[in-house]
């Protein structure tokens, strides 16, 4: 993600920093990484509707939330404090800043409900609510500190508005709409620290008009006279579209530091367990292999053998 000249473009991951992320280093597996992402970029986004942030600062700590794991490990740095730092410094960077009462109460509320604890308010002045507004000012200059101060984020909103206009869709039904959410569901994938804003904002106006059932030109391709690769389009579009097929276990993510190894070593057991059912379950299947394998010939000369029960028999066998 380092660059060696100033630019306004995003900086983005190598293959490397995509691949050996400092959380997979550090004993957390690919998908517990990807659920805890998921679940730092909904904290933020929640947060930010509550406190009533534009969707552009909202945005923009997501992205920052996610660059700042690819250069620390969930396993050091607790969710809840690098999501509310994160908030935090974009409000600052998008210019509409949050007063660090309101965001630990806001963060205060999250974290209870989430845990499906009685939503009594924060005590004013109180030692938990001094806590709360210390971890925000620390996680703002760890993220500053990680990320070498470059908190520079292109978005790809207008891009895509002025790409609508060009392809004439600004006025059908959905599409606009649908474009729009796709941008905000794929805060939570890697897409925004791997692609630049232009290609984000063709990929999602392609899913929407595919949902739409829309034909976009072809000859010349819409995608080239926009500078985009169909293939990266289409790779963007499938993380998006993956966010769809999972619900997070939000009440058994962990919020904050101590609640990282329990969740590690709840997820480990699980894991465990279900490799020995399925141990067990393969070889089951072994033994009844086997008991097929013997079953006994039947029908004098012919050599047939009598297939074992609820067995279904091509008639091309």
């Amino acid at each position: 993600m380092h660059q060696n000249k100033l630019s306004l473009q995003n900086a983005l991951l190598t293959l490397e920093q995509l691949q050996r992320t400092p959380s997979r280093e550090d004993g957390i597996t690919e998908e517990q990484e990807d659920d805890l992402r998921q679940f730092g970029c909904h904290l933020i986004q929640t947060a930010g509707i509550l406190l009533k942030l534009p969707q552009v600062a909202m945005a923009t700590a997501q992205i920052l939330f996610q660059r700042f794991f690819y250069q620390a490990s969930l396993r050091k740095f607790a969710i809840r404090d690098i999501s509310i730092g994160s908030i935090f410094l974009a409000a600052k960077v998008e210019e509409c800043p949050v007063r660090l009462t309101d965001l630990a109460n806001v963060i205060d509320h999250l974290q209870k409900k989430f845990r499906r604890s009685p939503l009594d308010p924060l005590v004013p002045f109180g030692q938990e609510f001094y806590d709360l507004k210390n971890a925000v000012v620390i996680a703002e200059m760890q993220i500053l500190k990680k990320l070498g101060f470059n908190v520079h984020v292109q978005l790809p909103y207008a891009i895509m508005v002025n790409y609508l206009k060009v392809l004439e869709l600004t006025d059908h039904p959905t599409i606009p709409q649908r474009a729009w959410s796709f941008l905000n569901d794929g805060l939570r994938t890697s897409i925004y620290i791997c692609y630049q804003p232009p290609t984000i904002a063709c990929s999602v106006i392609w899913l929407a008009a595919r949902e739409a059932e829309v034909p976009l030109p072809t000859n010349p391709a819409w995608w080239e006279v926009l500078d985009s690769n169909l293939e990266d389009i289409e790779n963007i579009a499938g993380h998006i579209k993956s966010l769809y097929y999972k619900t997070l276990p939000i009440p058994d993510l962990p919020l904050t530091i101590n609640e990282v190894e329990p969740y590690l070593q709840k997820q480990k057991s699980i894991a465990l367990a279900l490799a020995d059912a399925e141990s067990r379950t393969g070889k089951k299947k072994g033994q009844d292999g086997e008991e097929a394998e013997q079953a006994p010939v039947q029908g004098g000369d012919s050599g047939s053998v009598v297939p074992p029960k609820n067995t279904r028999v091509s008639r091309f066998s």
